[in-house]
């Protein structure tokens, strides 16, 4: 019985990493919206979280680049995207919940619609969960 409860108790001990997540309110607005516009750059299909890169050019006529946060690789495949889904050079618009800190230009994506051919990715805010 001691073996049993020692071999659990190191188990559950190995699996508490596992149940660690970071809050998405710690880094993004989430009551705040915002969309950006611009070509894909560079697509992290990766746990936990993907990330997709986009150069926007903004109102000024500079380009900078944005980090978009995205679900992971289950999450994802399991609605269809997949890591051939896109394409450097892909013109994309994506609204999301912008970063805290403005000059990291994070947003985390909640739509994404690539004009070029209609596909379109998006949650319904409610089902949006951290």
């Amino acid at each position: 019985m001691t073996r049993l409860l020692a071999a659990l108790l190191f188990a559950l001990t190995l699996a508490a990493p596992a149940f660690a997540h970071h809050s998405f309110a710690a880094t993004y607005r989430e009551k705040e919206s915002v969309t950006i516009e611009g070509e894909l750059v560079q697509l992290d299909f990766r746990n936990p979280h993907s990330f997709v890169h986009l150069d926007v050019k903004e109102k000024d006529g500079t380009t900078v680049r944005y980090a978009v946060e995205w679900g992971g690789v289950g999450q994802l495949g399991q609605q269809g995207v997949t890591r051939e889904t896109f394409k450097v050079g892909d013109h994309v618009i994506i609204t999301g919940s912008p970063g805290r800190n403005a000059a990291d230009r994070r947003v985390r994506l909640v739509t994404l619609k690539r004009p070029s051919d209609g596909f379109a990715w998006g949650l319904d805010p409610s089902q949006v969960v951290d």
